[in-house]
């Protein structure tokens, strides 16, 4: 069949090599951020250089104010929103380390269990004339790699909020200087955080499987099993981290918008109001820290997925391990790949005005996806032989190398569709987003039936661009074909997470300039970054849910071959009672996450109403709010509302599995997956719509927009509600959904020995 150019010795360097590249250019580009100085320092700049479109003079300077007090102020609201994520991460990772604790047993016991806690080797499953190691030893080593998962994804998030909280301050005081230079700032904190979570995710995964190898030797079926334990704990500490973060968030953001903006008729982050902190602090910990724990658990599932289906393919039969190491090389290129494409952000152009910064972004998401694709050619021609055969429900597909290349470039290709249209329907520069804006001008009950219609709309095309990758892949390598697909619409994660947590780390910066009183032009040019940052917000929320969609089906398909399926007939009654209950569970999980973020928006509104009422010289600007009690408001609610939604990801498929047996779980997954990812792509860009919206009505831009507004008018006050609605949409239930999905499927796998041992025992009783 042919052998690979690259040595397994080439494999065993190069993986971890390019981890250790993506960690060091992490902390260079940390480093750079650290120069600009949240302290007062008069920095030497020639009068007339001029750089990124504007003088290198500070704004203070030329209009007489004292700078020296902005600084202050600044240093001192970074602190305050740092101290509240900080606070607020610590506390729910108590509450998420008992979980896991008690998840991490249960994993022991349940798969402990398919075997009588045996210690003797068995007949493997797809190879009964091989001996695999005991049923215990995957329990153990399940265990460990769930363990290891939830760490470094519990690590990903709470780096990415001490990053986010770090550039903040230093993005609002590099604006004084120029747009182009707070881009910068911005941007090389996102990379910050998107490359260490790259690189380390890569790393532990690799060292794992490593030392994993000592015990297993050549039971690589037993071995890549007991891995998925790695992406389980990835996306069950994501999704306390999306709910806990985005039920935070949108509670403060939600009150403050309905008292501050609409009752009081104040701009938005205006240091008198009282849920202004707990605002920005939400910022961090919503779309920073659950968004990163989200997209490490996509990485760490389509990796596992991948890495299965290898397991029982030519590549584990023949024990190949560059081939078996696909995957990962296909990640660690990815990571170069990323690396050279942020330099064209940071360093070989200049953001010289504000309509240069969405093209600059587009951009990183053109140019990342044209160099994978090479770099992915030259990866599949020297790590694959010629020819292979892939495991296909019972049988082995004979695929050539090419065939895998095209795989991984479809799901690649098609997360940059997705990503284009997220932009189309969000971004305030296309006609959608400007039509709701118009809409506004007739009330808010326009606005939001124009939002719910775009929202809808938004679906078709990645839809189809997800459908097509399915085809394309599926024909040529089965499921393992749409798991590389995954891998690839997520091997540019290092860019994608950069330009993600560019968009919260720029919305903060100003928040921090309102609260610190600067120029009304700072303003203008943080509200640019903001608004550009908010199309790539949702933009990365696009690439989530598709990878999403790719992984979980690879995941089902790693499940049904598991558990010893033959065929999913829908037309089955144990088939189809728990497709139509997994279509139903989307609507549930999502009715119980924005009731969550409802209730905890009603007592930030009383709140924020009675400090306005009973303050004295509150509104006059004479007294100082009370942010404490908001942020405590935020927190406690969050973090009781968010065990429920857990609650029900985390027990649906134990329930399915142990009552109703794999057949019926097998539908609950495939109808989980189908309509939790038109709801997801429809929640996210009907948010994402209304934010814009309003954002386009209050920049007055064009002639249109000014034709709106100014603030505080009655089209204005619309598209306030609708943003207000769009709030728990694109930042609680939306994203949260996609971990819904891959969450279940993967946990159906991790159980699958034991579901199809001892499930199903309503149907033996009866």
């Amino acid at each position: 069949m042919g052998s690979e150019l690259l040595s397994d010795l080439a494999t065993e360097i190069v993986i971890p090599v390019c981890a250790v590249v993506g960690i060091i250019f992490s902390l260079v580009q940390w480093f750079l951020v650290s120069r600009v100085k949240v302290s007062h320092e008069r920095q030497a700049t020639s009068p007339n250089s001029k750089k990124n479109g504007y003088n290198d003079y500070l704004i203070e300077e030329e209009e007489g104010l004292n700078d020296h007090n902005v600084v202050a102020k600044c240093a001192e609201i970074q602190s305050a929103i740092s101290e509240g994520a900080t606070s607020f991460l610590l506390t729910e990772y108590q509450y998420v380390g008992i979980f896991m604790v008690a998840f991490a047993i249960l994993i022991f016991l349940f798969l402990g269990s398919v075997d009588g806690f045996s210690t003797k080797s068995h007949a493997c499953t797809y190879n009964p004339q091989k001996m695999c190691k005991p049923a215990l030893a995957t329990a153990i080593f399940s265990t460990v790699s769930f363990v290891l998962g939830a760490i470094t994804s519990v690590l990903s998030g709470f780096l990415g909020m001490k990053i986010a909280t770090y550039a903040n301050a230093r993005t609002t005081l590099e604006a004084r200087k120029g747009v182009g230079k707070a881009f910068i700032t911005a941007f090389r904190s996102g990379a910050v955080m998107g490359f260490l979570l790259a690189a380390n995710g890569l790393l532990v995964l690799y060292i794992t499987i490593n030392l994993f190898k000592l015990y297993y030797g050549d039971d690589w079926e037993g071995l890549f099993e007991s891995i998925t334990g790695y992406g389980l704990g990835g996306s069950s500490m994501a999704l306390f981290g999306r709910v806990g973060g985005g039920i935070y968030t949108k509670a403060a953001d939600v009150g403050a918008d309905l008292v501050g903006k609409l009752e009081r008729n104040i701009p938005e982050d205006d240091p008198r109001n009282p849920a202004v902190i707990a605002d920005n602090v939400g910022d961090n910990v919503g779309d920073i820290a659950g968004m990163g724990s989200d997209l490490f658990g996509s990485y760490a599932e389509s990796s596992c997925a991948a890495l299965v289906v290898a397991s029982i393919s030519s590549f584990g039969i023949d024990h190949d391990f560059t081939a078996m190491c696909y995957p990962l090389l296909i990640s660690s290129v990815g990571i170069l790949v990323c690396l050279i494409t942020t330099l064209f952000a940071t360093d070989f152009f200049e953001i010289k005005s504000v309509k240069e910064i969405e093209p600059a972004l587009k951009n990183q998401l053109i140019i990342s996806t044209v160099l994978m694709t090479v770099a992915v050619a030259v990866v599949s021609w020297i790590a694959l032989p010629s020819s292979f055969t892939i495991f296909n429900f019972g049988t082995q597909k004979v695929v050539k190398n090419w065939q895998l290349f095209l795989c991984v470039c479809v799901g690649l290709w098609a997360g940059l569709i997705i990503g284009f249209v997220t932009e189309y329907y969000t971004s305030n520069t296309y006609s959608p987003v400007q039509d709701v804006a118009d809409s506004c001008r007739t009330g808010a009950a326009t606005n939001v039936i124009f939002g719910l219609a775009l929202g809808y709309k938004s679906v078709i095309i990645p839809i189809f661009a997800i459908a097509i990758s399915i085809y394309v892949s599926f024909s040529f390598a089965a499921m393992y074909g749409i798991a590389v697909a995954a891998l690839g619409m997520l091997s540019t994660i290092a860019t994608g997470l950069a330009i993600d947590a560019y968009g919260p780390i720029s919305d903060n910066a100003g928040g921090i300039a309102e609260m610190a009183g600067m120029s009304h032009r700072i303003r203008e040019r943080t509200d640019a970054l903001d608004a550009a940052g908010n199309t790539t917000a949702a933009i990365g929320k696009g690439f989530a849910i598709g990878s999403a969609a790719l992984v979980s089906l690879a995941l089902f398909g790693a499940f049904v071959s598991r558990a010893g399926i033959s065929t999913v007939d829908v037309l089955t009654p144990k088939v189809f009672i728990g497709l139509i209950v997994g279509a139903m569970l989307p609507y549930w999980f999502s009715a119980m996450t924005m009731k969550s973020v409802g209730s905890a928006a009603l007592k930030m509104v009383e709140e924020v109403r009675r400090q306005f009422n009973t303050i004295p010289g509150l509104m006059e600007g004479l007294a100082k709010p009370d942010y404490a009690t908001c942020v405590k408001i935020s927190t406690d609610a969050s973090l009781k509302e968010m065990i429920p939604p857990g609650a029900l990801v985390m027990l649906t498929p134990l329930i399915v599995g142990i009552f109703f047996g794999v057949e019926t779980l097998s539908g609950v997954l495939a109808g989980a997956l189908v309509s939790g990812v038109q709801i997801a792509i429809s929640a996210s860009n009907t948010g994402g719509a209304w934010d814009n919206a309003k954002k386009y009505i209050e920049a007055g831009a064009s002639e249109h927009a000014r034709t709106l507004g100014p603030k505080g008018s009655e089209p204005h006050k619309a598209a306030v509600i609708g943003d207000t609605i769009g709030d728990p949409l694109k930042d609680t239930s939306g994203p949260s959904l996609n971990i819904l999905i891959k969450l279940m499927a993967v946990e159906s796998l991790v159980f699958a020995p034991f579901f199809a041992t001892h499930g199903g025992l309503l149907f033996k009783i009866f």
